[in-house]
């Protein structure tokens, strides 16, 4: 990895815990050949060209995947515990698969700091669970697998809606305050001996809901999904939930990610406006890019939703070191 790849591989990181992103003040040979070329490209040639992609636009391929495993992966829990048959049991916080142990690494880690001791019958199940997690890219739980990412996300779709009418505006805050919030929750667990974010953590609340059966619990979730539709969108994932920073820490150097392909890329933005955290896809912007080929984040979800409507293909999935086999 040359100095410019491995200032943005910093670059990314430190965005993921806050930093808002930054225009590049390096670039290799081979991205500032092929912007100067965009610079110099003809409009009315880049206008047809645009309009020749127009019919592959917009899919919901990943979307509808995404959904359906995520659905299916939770339904799993619903139906062992339902009908006893002893596959999935648990929840999502802790549970277990044909006899094997998963534990939720941030739980595990609340665990531990209440304890203020590494506890050894946890480290089987996370152990399990963090070389998954490395191998899918960590903050692919969120997008597939978290059940209340799924609630948030429809409700987004009544926030965009609102938004567009006029009727509300976003209120987007400081993206340090999630940092901020793990810490604290890292500080209560181990001031109070007592795991206090699992009392109020959104995906345990829904997962737990829907295997068990509702609580008052579920007020809490509620209050949460209208906060986010009338005054901030994604409030609790990209603001609050230290599981999503425990998780993208742990996808540093998972080798499957999203890849961004300068070249064919016509900067519509299209991307970052569905992107549920528009800050991994800085680089997308016209000039950004340090990079013929620039792999996104480790903050991005996966969720595959800038893949679905990109209409040049410039984002794809990507497993690294095999795509240059294929």
């Amino acid at each position: 990895m040359n100095s410019i790849l491995r200032k943005r591989f910093i670059d990314q990181i430190l965005v993921m815990f806050g930093r808002e992103p930054q225009k590049p003040e390096r670039q290799t040979e081979q991205a500032i050949k092929i912007h100067e070329l965009k610079r110099m490209t003809n409009k009315a040639d880049l206008a047809a060209a645009k309009e020749a992609h127009r019919a592959n636009e917009r899919n919901h391929k990943w979307r509808n995947r995404r959904w359906v495993t995520l659905i299916v992966v939770n339904l799993l829990f619903v139906v062992s515990f339902g009908f006893d048959i002893q596959l999935l049991e648990g929840a999502l916080t802790a549970s277990r698969f044909a006899g094997f142990h998963l534990i939720d690494l941030n739980s595990a880690l609340q665990v531990m700091l209440a304890h203020k001791h590494i506890i050894t019958n946890l480290l089987i199940g996370t152990g399990t669970v963090l070389v998954l997690w490395v191998l899918f890219g960590g903050r692919t739980f969120c997008s597939w697998v978290c059940p209340y990412h799924l609630l948030a996300e429809w409700a987004e779709k009544i926030h965009l809606f609102l938004v567009r009418k006029k009727l509300i505006t976003d209120q987007p805050i400081d993206r340090r305050w999630r940092t901020v919030s793990w810490v604290i929750f890292a500080l209560l667990a181990v001031a109070t001996g007592y795991t206090v974010y699992e009392a109020i953590s959104p995906t345990g609340i829904v997962s737990r809901a829907l295997i068990y059966g509702p609580g008052l619990a579920l007020l809490w979730v509620l209050a949460l999904l209208v906060f986010e539709v009338f005054f901030m969108r994604r409030a609790w994932c990209r603001y609050a939930c230290p599981i999503g920073l425990t998780y993208g820490v742990v996808g540093i150097f998972s080798p499957v990610r999203v890849k961004y392909r300068l070249e064919s890329c016509f900067h519509e933005g299209d991307c970052r406006k569905v992107c549920l955290v528009p800050h991994v896809l800085d680089t997308v912007i016209k000039g950004r890019a340090v990079d013929a080929e620039v792999p996104i984040g480790p903050d991005c979800t996966r969720c595959g939703l800038c893949v679905d409507v990109c209409p040049t293909g410039s984002l794809k999935f990507d497993v690294k070191g095999l795509s240059k086999l294929m």
